[in-house]
C-alpha cells in the first residue's frame, strides 16, 4: 500500500502532467539503515514518468520539470529520487 508521500507524489504528477505511464516505486527498504534513510519508510523513491510534456525536451529539462511539480517533496521530505522521464512515441 502507497504512503501518504507516495500517494501525494502520484497526484502532483498526474495533475502536472496528465502522464500516459506513471510508476512511484518505493526503493526505502533497499536503503533501511544507509544515509537519509529517516526511518519514515518513504526516504527513496525511483519515478518512470511517461507524458507529451516532455516531448522535445532534454533528459536534464525533464528532471527539473517533474523536481519543481513536486514542489518541497524532493530534498525536503525525500532524500534520494530517481526520475526516468520520456515522452510517448509515435
Amino acid at each position: 500500500m502507497a504512503g501518504p508521500v507516495q500517494q501525494e507524489m502520484e497526484q502532483l504528477l498526474t495533475s502536472a502532467f496528465a502522464p500516459t505511464r506513471l510508476e512511484v516505486i518505493n526503493d526505502s527498504a533497499k536503503h533501511s539503515g544507509h544515509s537519509g534513510d529517516d526511518g519514515s519508510g518513504e526516504s527513496h523513491f525511483t519515478i518512470v514518468i511517461e507524458a507529451p510534456a516532455f516531448a522535445d525536451k532534454s533528459r536534464l529539462e525533464r528532471q527539473r520539470m517533474v523536481n519543481r511539480a513536486l514542489g518541497d517533496i524532493p530534498g525536503e521530505r525525500v532524500h534520494a529520487l530517481s526520475i526516468q522521464a520520456s515522452a510517448p512515441t509515435p
